[in-house]
């Protein structure tokens, strides 16, 4: 096979185009010794800014451990008074006992006819609640002193709703349907499942 005038020209053309770019290419290119990726230096004055920064924080992180110390006191006082359990029953069942015990401590004694609890819930977002309700059949003066005492105890413990029924005029005394709630651990409380 021979070559004729046209392909010879053609090639040198081609290996002329190829010398003309591999010049271009190591010509334009960047070398990997030329091109450096310098970090920005930091003046003194900011240095020194940045170091006082941080001695200012360093200062204060004692207070602050401090404060934080006298924090967790208060709330482990104040969440002295929730109501333990291992389940929200076992919870709602001291609940009952804490008003049965106020009950009994009543001048004359309150009788507490029935028991009724309802379901546990969310508190907030820390905590949970459980309710109790309970019947009886009292004076005015016993179911005032009754709720008073009810709240002084050390268990954190409030009257949630309070009906009253019709009065008897002969004995005066009242029908009374009285809820009770307290404050429980979160983990006691139902988790709520999302919708979506």
């Amino acid at each position: 096979m021979t070559l004729q005038q046209r392909d010879k020209r053609a090639l040198m053309l081609l290996g002329g185009a190829v010398v003309l770019i591999g010049i271009y290419y190591f010509a334009t290119s960047p070398s990997s010794s030329s091109t450096k990726i310098v970090a920005p230096v930091e003046s003194v004055p900011q240095a020194e800014q940045r170091i006082a920064q941080l001695r200012r924080a360093a200062a204060a992180l004692p207070g602050k451990e401090r404060a934080l110390k006298q924090v967790q006191g208060e709330l482990a006082l104040r969440e002295k008074g929730l109501i333990q359990g291992g389940t929200a029953a076992e919870a709602q069942a001291q609940l009952l006992q804490v008003v049965r015990r106020v009950a009994k401590s009543e001048q004359p004694p309150l009788d507490l006819r029935q028991a009724e609890f309802g379901p546990p819930k969310s508190f907030g977002d820390a905590y949970g609640e459980v309710t109790v309700s309970v019947t009886t059949t009292c004076l005015i003066e016993q179911l005032v002193s009754f709720m008073a005492d009810l709240t002084a105890q050390p268990e954190l413990v409030a009257t949630e709703d309070l009906r009253i029924g019709a009065a008897q005029p002969k004995q005066k005394t009242m029908p009374v349907r009285l809820t009770v709630s307290a404050i429980v651990p979160k983990r006691l409380a139902p988790v709520r499942k999302a919708l979506f």
